[in-house]
């Protein structure tokens, strides 16, 4: 490549975010960031990679499927995407699912009265943790927690109960679009502090935590144009040093060098 494949970042200020960060991040004296996103390049614009930071619980939410996405007029594609925690302080809970299987009418009748809350499965969580979020699942970040966020790249966002904070509601088509069901077990996981793992295959995009050189499998998986976000040790892109808390666009699986016990993950169409 003859430009740079490091994707420029941006620290996004949030009134649930954190002033202080886990390495390698710093935030700038008295910002209160919540998110770092990496602009989607062109040449893979179908993904966005974030950063996510709370000290307050975010929204109980939903995203949409491609049908209701174009149903709706917001968009041509709608959003799956997935969590890696990288740290996460003692109590914290990620929201994922109903604790029981619940019909639309008790969904709106709970979003409106609050009692939502208590109807979603809390999930205790640490490092490690990595669950895969199908649209159409409910789902909320709790505080204290430090995540990786892989999705689609369009930003529609239903939000069903705020917690009285003054920002629009979507009910109904957040009612519309969510699933009355508990979480699939089998859509998460614990990783091994070590070692490479496949995390996400299909249907919209793939991504493995990789340690060293790639192996066939991976190798064989991602075969056109990647997004490549070290974790830890040594890692370059085409020739260039990609640090922790960087991402950048390799042109191909080739164009990357991982030093012996350095991980990193990779995400591809």
């Amino acid at each position: 490549m003859t430009t740079s494949p490091l994707l420029p970042t941006r620290m996004i200020e949030k009134v649930w975010g954190r002033f202080t960060l886990p390495s390698p991040f710093k935030a700038p004296p008295g910002k209160q960031i919540g998110e770092i996103w990496f602009e989607p390049p062109a040449a893979l614009d179908a993904l966005m990679v974030k950063y996510l930071f709370t000290s307050e619980k975010l929204s109980i939410q939903v995203h949409p499927d491609s049908v209701l996405a174009r149903a709706a007029g917001t968009g041509v594609t709608g959003k799956d995407e997935c969590w890696l925690v990288i740290d996460a302080d003692e109590g914290a809970t990620l929201g994922v699912g109903f604790r029981q299987a619940t019909s639309k009418e008790r969904i709106r009748e709970a979003a409106l009265d609050g009692s939502i809350e208590q109807m979603v499965e809390w999930h205790p969580v640490t490092k490690g943790d990595f669950f895969y979020i199908p649209a159409g699942t409910i789902h909320a970040i709790g505080p204290g927690v430090s995540l990786i966020e892989v999705q689609q790249n369009t930003d529609i966002t239903y939000r069903l109960y705020d917690y009285g904070r003054p920002r629009e509601l979507h009910l109904d088509r957040g009612i519309e679009a969510v699933r009355g069901e508990p979480y699939p077990a089998n859509l998460r996981q614990k990783i091994a502090t070590s070692g490479s793992v496949q995390l996400v295959d299909g249907p919209f995009f793939r991504l493995d935590r990789i340690e060293g050189v790639p192996d066939a499998a991976t190798l064989a998986r991602h075969t056109g144009v990647l997004l490549v976000l070290p974790i830890s040790g040594s890692t370059e892109v085409h020739g260039q040093a990609v640090a922790a808390g960087e991402c950048a666009l390799a042109g191909s699986i080739d164009a990357l060098e991982i030093a012996d016990g350095a991980q990193a993950l990779l995400a591809s169409i």
